[in-house]
């Protein structure tokens, strides 16, 4: 039986503005929540939604970039497109006149990120079932035929890939029998940058008393002692035993988060988020070693598999936070998640689509790829705007059950 056909593709610029201090950090104020959108139609009734964050203004250069990248997937069967994604997103990546904008990085991995995400969510939606289940249910070989696998080669080739794709399956029962326990996570929203500290004290009071045992605060103030301040005012608040994370947004250089780790070394920071220029592997290495036990963490603004080759072999990153709306999608966070299980590197997703998507990836990595059941980000102020939001309760993600991704937006009039 024939499987639904891609018969057009659309865009839309979706733009959510938040309220005052919502959104902020160290680097980017007023920051406008927004989704370049893929919307794949279909002659059935399916639609596949795929998404890539932006902060607002620029979000319709990424619009544009998938109109031209997206004639790739336009006309195809969604089987066979899935059955050869890898070949498919590689060619796509390496557009001849669109990948010099790259490459591989910046509008156009954006916009692939967002036709990628689309064909997955369609996928799902054909086969109806949730994304994490149609993930978890797949053969090896066929995650295998969705991945691009170039310029890892010296540390994983498609053999090897396999190869981690099948000795993973050991144990998935076992940890499939979990799934409808949901997932662990911690809340972003207690400590944006242009919070007042009362703002902070209260939202991060409330955060645990609706359950969560992990919470994060932006910190990279031009005044250190605020950051010191804010942090140990949050640890006194959460308790000893609760996860602190601390994030920057690389507004630091090297001699000042060295300075500002050991500062803050009083407040037990699970993690050290961003610490400097999201391209510099060596600053972080050096970082990890001067600052160790506390943990580096990383991916919100790196755009590829092979920088996170790079951050991972180099010991620069033992937190990694691959975003699959950054990275060219599902298909490259998986082979992001294959690398970090390699070099034993947990990973905690960076959440540009709030969650909705990542739940599924979690769950997926967890199950299938043996990942270790940690933490999810979770950040509200989008619930309301997509059509399956995804519920939190008590501080951890219900697990799914609509097909697709649970990138579906209300529309707006």
């Amino acid at each position: 039986m024939r499987s639904p056909r891609i018969t057009s593709v659309r865009t839309r610029d979706a733009r959510y503005p938040l309220r005052p201090g919502e959104g902020s950090d160290s680097v980017h104020s007023d920051p406008v929540y927004s989704y370049a959108v893929t919307e794949l139609h279909t002659d059935s009734d399916h639609v596949g939604i795929g998404l890539a964050f932006t902060l607002g203004i620029g979000n319709d250069l990424v619009c544009r970039a998938i109109d031209v990248l997206a004639e790739a997937v336009d006309g195809r069967e969604i089987e066979q497109l899935m059955a050869e994604y890898g070949a498919v997103s590689r060619r796509i990546a390496d557009h001849p006149q669109m990948r010099w904008l790259g490459p591989h990085k910046g509008v156009v991995h954006l916009a692939l990120a967002s036709i990628t995400n689309a064909c997955f969510d369609l996928w799902a939606k054909t086969r109806e079932a949730p994304l994490w289940r149609l993930l978890v249910d797949l053969e090896p070989d066929a995650i295998l035929g969705t991945l691009d696998l170039s310029y890892l080669e010296d540390v994983l080739d498609a053999d090897s890939a396999a190869a981690m794709l099948a000795d993973t399956r050991q144990g998935l029962g076992a940890r499939d029998e979990r799934a409808g326990e949901g997932y662990p996570g911690y809340d972003t929203s207690i400590g944006w940058f242009d919070f007042t500290d009362e703002d902070v004290s209260r939202r991060t009071a409330r955060s645990v008393e609706e359950g969560f045992t992990a919470v994060k605060l932006k910190v990279g103030s031009p005044d250190g002692e605020r950051d010191v301040r804010r942090a140990e005012m949050v640890r006194e608040i959460i308790g000893p035993d609760a996860l602190f994370m601390l994030d920057v947004n690389q507004q630091w250089t090297l001699p000042q988060a060295i300075d500002m780790c050991e500062r803050l070394a009083s407040v037990s920071p699970y993690w050290v988020e961003e610490p400097t220029h999201p391209d510099d592997v060596a600053a972080h290495r050096r970082l990890a070693e001067a600052i160790a036990p506390i943990r580096v963490a990383a991916g919100e603004h790196v755009p590829h598999r092979i920088l996170f080759k790079n951050f991972l072999a180099a010991g620069g990153m033992q937190v990694c936070q691959v975003d699959c709306t950054r990275v060219a999608g599902v298909s490259e966070f998986i082979v992001v998640s294959l690398l970090a299980r390699k070099f034993g590197a947990p990973v905690f997703p960076h959440v540009g689509d709030m969650g909705q998507i990542h739940q599924h990836l979690v769950l997926y990595n967890h199950i299938a790829l043996g990942h270790e059941r940690l933490f999810l980000e979770y950040i509200p102020h989008l619930r309301e705007r997509f059509t399956h939001p995804a519920q939190v309760s008590g501080g951890c993600y219900a697990t799914p059950t609509e097909p697709g991704s649970s990138s579906d937006l209300i529309p707006t009039e």
